[in-house]
């Protein structure tokens, strides 16, 4: 006798692991280089602008070369375009934390104040010089020029109190320090260019005064910079 088939009994599914939805795909140079990937600022800019300003002046560039590489940099988007730009040219420093940290002697609000005088005559201090806490400036028929690109700044804030009579007083600063100031003319001119230093413990320079028929001006020097400060106390105080 036939025996009847007895069906199979059915096979019960095996348990699916839960499976982690895939990541999307990171791609694209944003994510190939984030840092190189940042908005460049109007100041990413100028400090390449510089670099190239001074490898044109070194020779190191053509006025061909030098206009075609400032106009990549006016129209770079980010820090990664503008940084090939200045590869091949030394000191192209394009990292902010290269700049050099800043240093002071001993605080001493009580030392005298340089005073620097013209009277139908012409004064000028400049050079490698130890800056006081103040200096008095006074022009009469006469001129005074104050040169801080190469001083020594022994302490933070200078302050530079300038008085022109028929005369003419010209302050000149480095570019990275910060310049501040407040006075007034009397058929003269006062002025001075306000700059903040990029670096917060920079030397910061007040120019106060004023001007009778006189000129008083103050503001950075093109292309002078604080590069050696810490350096230049330490030789200066004997360290």
């Amino acid at each position: 006798m036939d025996l009847e088939k007895q069906p199979e009994p059915e096979k019960q599914p095996r348990p699916q692991r839960p499976v982690a939805p895939a990541e999307p795909a990171l791609a694209g140079p944003a994510f190939a280089d984030p840092q190189g990937s940042l908005r460049a600022s109007d100041a990413d800019r100028d400090r390449i602008a510089d670099i190239l300003r001074d490898a044109l002046a070194e020779g190191r560039l053509d006025a061909e070369e030098h206009s075609d590489r400032i106009d990549a940099v006016y129209r770079a988007k980010t820090v990664g375009e503008l940084e090939p730009i200045v590869r091949d040219l030394p000191s192209s420093r394009t990292s902010r934390d290269a700049e050099p940290a800043f240093a002071y002697g001993p605080d001493d609000p009580e030392g005298p104040a340089d005073n620097l005088v013209a009277i139908f005559s012409s004064t000028t201090r400049k050079g490698r010089w130890r800056v006081s806490r103040r200096t008095n400036a006074f022009a009469l028929f006469g001129n005074v020029e104050v040169d801080l690109t190469e001083a020594i700044f022994a302490q933070r804030l200078t302050t530079i109190n300038a008085t022109s009579i028929f005369g003419n007083v010209e302050v000149r600063v480095p570019e990275n320090i910060s310049l501040r100031g407040s006075g007034s003319g009397i058929f003269g001119n006062f002025e001075v260019v306000t700059l903040e230093g990029a670096d917060p413990q920079a030397p910061v320079v007040v120019v106060n005064g004023f001007s009778i028929f006189g000129n008083v001006e103050a503001k950075p020097k093109r292309g002078k910079w604080i590069t050696d400060l810490q350096g230049k106390l330490r030789k200066h105080l004997g360290h």
